[in-house]
């Protein structure tokens, strides 16, 4: 559903208005929240996000979407660019894909070596516990599609004027690679998604009913003031939403 049609729809704007309370809870209470989206390309992270962020209020949150690390970057410690931008009391922050590029996207690609992924899954657990351990709240969402949708979405990309920008060598490699994406999607599930910070898996072939329960997953696991008085539903539909730690 397009941004305008959604804003005709009563669940969407009752979703949207819990929203609003719970980042006002956020900022008033200086909460710092970070929201991951990761997905296969064109799993439709980077539209949930747009979906989130609608009509909440621009001074509190942030939307993170790092390019190709610089030279000097790749020569430091590979979280240190991700800490620069972690929120800051009172502030959400959504990355449209994040650290966790390394356990997927870099070895599928060939963008990081064996030694540097083995590190990072060995690193990553122990830093995200850290980072609960003193207030940051963290959501990991992967949305999830399959190879029939993405082949779908693949072309639409191809043929939309609006849309030939998202088009990258990446993403015309993702069909070929899709075995090879999945071994290390399973591998991520199972060394990362722990109780203290667990991989949610979205189910993404119905685009706007993943947008809509991703948001009641997060609201679901806030408590905010006011929460529900919307009368809308916030428990997510767990046919659509599942929980992954070991």
């Amino acid at each position: 559903m397009e941004l305008l049609a959604l804003e005709t729809n009563p669940e969407y704007i009752n979703l949207q208005t819990e929203m609003i309370w719970m980042q006002r809870w956020v900022m008033e209470t200086q909460q710092r929240l970070v929201i991951i989206f990761e997905g296969r390309d064109t799993a439709g992270k980077g539209g949930a996000i747009l979906r989130f962020v609608r009509f909440i209020n621009p001074r509190g949150y942030r939307v993170v979407a790092l390019p190709k690390p610089t030279e000097v970057e790749k020569g430091q410690w590979y979280f240190q660019r991700y800490i620069k931008v972690l929120p800051d009391p009172g502030e959400i922050v959504f990355f449209d894909r994040s650290w966790y590029n390394r356990a997927v996207v870099e070895p599928v690609m060939g963008f990081c070596t064996d030694q540097q992924y083995h590190l990072f899954m060995k690193q990553v657990v122990s830093l995200e516990k850290m980072l609960v351990e003193d207030g940051t709240k963290i959501i990991k969402f992967w949305f999830s599609i399959d190879v029939k949708e993405q082949k779908h979405r693949l072309e639409e990309r191809k043929n939309d004027p609006l849309k030939q920008w998202k088009l990258s060598t990446i993403d015309l490699l993702a069909q070929l690679k899709w075995d090879n994406y999945t071994e290390h999607k399973e591998m991520m599930f199972k060394k990362t998604g722990k109780k203290h910070c667990p991989w949610v898996v979205i189910r993404g072939n119905d685009r706007d009913k993943a947008r809509l329960e991703a948001m009641r997953y997060v609201l679901n696991a806030l408590d905010y003031p006011d929460k529900g008085k919307t009368g809308e539903r916030i428990k997510p539909d767990k046919r659509i939403v599942k929980l992954k730690y070991f």
